[in-house]
């Protein structure tokens, strides 16, 4: 069964492992999902069974919403609450501070990820080459800062918020600001609150052409040529610029891609999105 819906990924379970979760639960062998979310993470994660997680490159998924407390005073190699170890007591911050480390992200920011993360050096993850004890080097990444803001400061904890591009670190952002005030920290709470037009609401059914980040194109053809995965003709697509659309079929749709009046399939006969009332194997 083709399924998208949000979940919302407790802590300390890994976004691949609460799959065996999902699968379970909705009685189903194919689920993705897109946007892996730290163990220590929660909020939501975009899940989808059947045909639709080859849809994930093409959703609305950006920009990204997180809420997040950064610990004054500890330390962890993995810039979260996993792998304490050290904390000391730090005298309080002043407001002034903390805000302005904070609105010093705002816009586009160049910093390292993580040592511990998925990113993948010769063929394995950072986080496998950390755990043994391994020099990791990674590559500089690029994000960019839409918003970020204070939103409480209880010593030793500072919360905030932040709503960034798709790829972000936070961990990262809270290594930039504890150096920026010259003290030790690390995360310890982190939520996603949205990605792009998604947010949590109890797991319901999510039709994805209404989350398509690319256009519709009308295609005025014989249906069958589509049906059949054959070579389609230009003339009859509404719009002849180059670009990926998708279109729109009775029972199922495409998403294809026009380079120099050629017209290709991304994707072919993906089947339409039904409302199901059986509810899910708990």
């Amino acid at each position: 069964m083709n399924r998208l819906f949000v979940v919302n990924k407790p802590i300390f379970r890994s976004s691949n492992g609460y799959m065996g979760y999902v699968k379970r639960k909705y009685n189903t062998k194919k689920v993705g999902f897109s946007g892996t979310l730290d163990p220590f993470a929660t909020g939501c994660l975009i899940v989808a069974t059947g045909q639709y997680p080859k849809l994930f490159q093409y959703l609305k998924k950006t920009p990204k919403a997180y809420s997040a407390t950064l610990w004054l005073g500890a330390n962890s190699q993995s810039l979260d609450i996993e792998n304490i170890d050290s904390v000391k007591i730090i005298p309080p911050l002043t407001i002034n501070d903390i805000y302005q480390a904070l609105e010093s992200l705002r816009g586009e920011i160049s910093y390292y990820p993580p040592k511990f993360s998925a990113k993948k050096i010769n063929g394995k993850r950072a986080y496998d080459l950390a755990r043994a004890g391994e020099d990791v080097k990674l590559k500089k990444i690029t994000s960019t800062i839409y918003d970020i803001h204070l939103v409480n400061y209880n010593h030793p904890f500072v919360h905030f918020e932040a709503v960034v591009s798709e790829g972000t670190y936070i961990r990262s952002l809270g290594a930039i600001i504890a150096d920026k005030l010259g003290v030790d920290a690390t995360l310890s709470s982190l939520r996603r609150d949205y990605e792009g037009a998604f947010s949590f609401e109890d797991e319901k059914s999510l039709d994805p052409l209404k989350y398509l980040k690319i256009p519709k194109n009308n295609y005025s053809g014989d249906e069958e040529y589509m049906a059949l995965g054959k070579k389609l003709s230009l003339d009859y697509f509404e719009t002849k610029e180059d670009g990926v659309y998708w279109v729109d079929r009775e029972r199922y749709f495409s998403i294809i891609e026009i380079v120099e009046g050629e017209v290709k399939y991304r994707l072919n006969r993906v089947e339409k999105y039904i409302e199901v009332d059986t509810p899910p194997h708990k």
